[in-house]
């Protein structure tokens, strides 16, 4: 697990450091600084997948960075610096240099590298903000059951679903209130946890011609089946979460962007708190969000559920104001304990602008 990722020389940030829970949760105004830090994770992950000290500034995951001189802090002509802390105390450093206009990177890893970035079964997810919505038919990944991950953009939910669907989950992991007879399989235990964040609903999937695609279909109980376009964005937007939380490796780390997206506040809050179960189950989560029902599904599952302690989740707020950003912790109640300016206010401020029109005036 990462304890603390340091960014030195990194676009905005002359020199950061955020600590790392088992849930970290960055929040903030945009622009502020939220996406870079996944990015510096993103970089990692593919220069230690190609291992040739190259990694591409545009196109892995896709990135769109541009050139060198476009991720290199305007405040400082060093190299671009991410060290990294887990929870043994080992460091690991990477330092990146290169032309202002490449659209690379050359980076020296550190000569033993953390298993987090390691190939291996789902140890390094991550779903981006623009996943995609409802498709009658997604494509397949040309890897063995083991490999397959949903993609950076859900395109491969239903070659998940399809291939690993008897794929036997844990107990920390499996959607409350199940019952003994309730079987503890991948397709059940996503219908359940979708079914809890969007509507009930039950998935079919089927592998067309010779596999390179595969077909997605959703029923409400005791419906018609209906393709994915006619079930909407929230649910085809929330699945790809739901399934690589489910079949996170342990250990691993899932980096989820705006979960929140295209669901109901109802849907958003318990989106939380399924966050909160896949980290207190081991995996480690990093949810960039600007949803204060996210945020308030992620406090009731400290607070009310008791399913995380108030350690094990950390909150990064990003200002513009150009200080740094602000380190934020839960209580043992769920609440926060330092609550600064525009953090999650403005539902506040909107009531009490309301207050103020509705009063009588004198």
């Amino acid at each position: 697990m990462i304890r603390e990722f340091k960014l030195r020389g990194f676009k905005m940030f002359a020199e950061a450091s955020f600590e790392m829970a088992p849930l970290t949760i960055l929040a903030g105004m945009n622009g502020a600084g939220k996406t870079s830090v996944i990015h510096a994770l993103l970089l990692l992950k593919e220069s230690v997948r190609r291992g040739d000290n190259i990694v591409p500034l545009n196109g892995p995951f896709g990135l769109e960075l541009g050139s060198f001189e476009d991720i290199q802090n305007w405040n400082t002509q060093d190299s671009v610096r991410f060290d990294l802390t887990d929870d043994n105390d080992a460091v690991y450093s990477w330092e990146l240099t290169g032309v202002a206009s490449s659209l690379y990177a050359e980076i020296q890893e550190p000569g033993e590298l953390p298993m987090l970035f390691i190939e291996g079964e789902r140890v390094f997810q991550y779903l981006c903000a623009e996943r995609y919505g409802p498709r009658n038919i997604l494509g397949s990944a040309a890897l063995p059951p083991d490999l397959l991950e949903v993609g950076f953009r859900g395109e491969y939910s239903a070659q998940i679903l399809y291939s690993l669907d008897s794929l036997s989950i844990a107990e920390p992991r499996r959607c409350p209130g199940f019952g003994e007879e309730d079987a503890a399989l991948l397709k059940f235990e996503t219908e359940r946890w979708l079914s809890r964040i969007t509507r009930p609903v039950q998935i079919d999937t089927d592998s067309i011609s010779i596999r390179t695609v595969t077909a997605l279909r959703f029923r409400v109980p005791d419906g018609e089946w209906v393709r994915p376009p006619n079930m909407g964005f929230g649910v085809t937007y929330a699945l790809p979460v739901i399934l690589a939380g489910l079949t996170a490796g342990n250990g691993g780390l899932l980096i989820v962007e705006n979960p929140e997206a295209h669901l109901h506040p109802a849907g958003q809050s318990q989106m939380g708190y399924f966050l909160a179960a896949m980290a207190s189950a081991g995996v480690q989560v990093v949810v960039e969000t600007h949803s204060d029902h996210v945020l308030n599904g992620i406090r009731r599952a400290i607070g009310e559920h008791s399913i995380l302690t108030k350690d094990q989740a950390i909150i990064h707020f990003f200002d513009v104001d150009g200080t740094d950003p602000q380190t934020l912790r839960f209580t043992e109640t769920g609440s926060i304990a330092s609550w600064p300016r525009g953090f999650f206010d403005q539902y506040q401020l909107d009531v009490s602008a309301l207050t103020r029109v509705r009063r009588p005036r004198q």
